[in-house]
């Protein structure tokens, strides 16, 4: 299995008022993520492999988020080490992509994993303002990084992710 591993700081605005990382700001926290994993921005040095789609302003592509699925499987309590968001790509379609996600403590001993969450995005051409296909080199790049999309709850599925999660009840 071939995933990223992006990490993402917390900050102190990041809590509600029980302590927690908001949900909201989880939401944040994957963008972040998921940005850093696809789009370049200039001539950004040490981008990841992936970061493929032109973020400039002018850029002939937008990304429209067409659907975001999440289960918070525990509670995010603030802490000075970042989280890490693992990526993968669950599924290339025409014009769109899944991206699956694990918001957890990275690779410690005892390895937590607080979100499971996955984000359909669809290439849109900017100047039409229609979807457009993945390019070749794209699929190429991206396909690296494709496994099993996650089987959400909701889906029918147990918990899953690559990872042993267990579901607090």
């Amino acid at each position: 299995m071939t995933r990223l591993h992006v990490p993402v700081p917390l900050r102190w605005a990041d809590l509600d008022a029980y302590g927690h990382v908001n949900n909201v700001e989880v939401l944040r926290l994957l963008e972040e993520a998921r940005i850093a994993a696809f789009w370049r921005h200039g001539e950004d040095a040490g981008v990841l492999p992936t970061a493929v789609l032109d973020a400039d302003p002018g850029a002939g592509t937008h990304t429209l988020v067409a659907r975001q699925e999440i289960e918070y499987l525990l509670p995010i309590s603030y802490r000075r080490e970042p989280l890490v968001v693992e990526l993968w790509i669950g599924h290339l379609g025409g014009a769109s992509i899944e991206v699956c996600y694990l918001l957890t403590t990275g690779d410690e001993p005892e390895r937590r994993v607080f979100v499971q969450a996955a984000t359909t995005l669809v290439l849109i051409d900017a100047a039409t303002g229609r979807p457009r296909r993945i390019t070749e080199a794209e699929r190429a790049t991206w396909g690296e990084y494709l496994e099993e999309p996650l089987v959400l709850r909701r889906r029918g599925g147990r918990a899953t992710g690559g990872a042993d999660v267990t579901v607090p009840r």
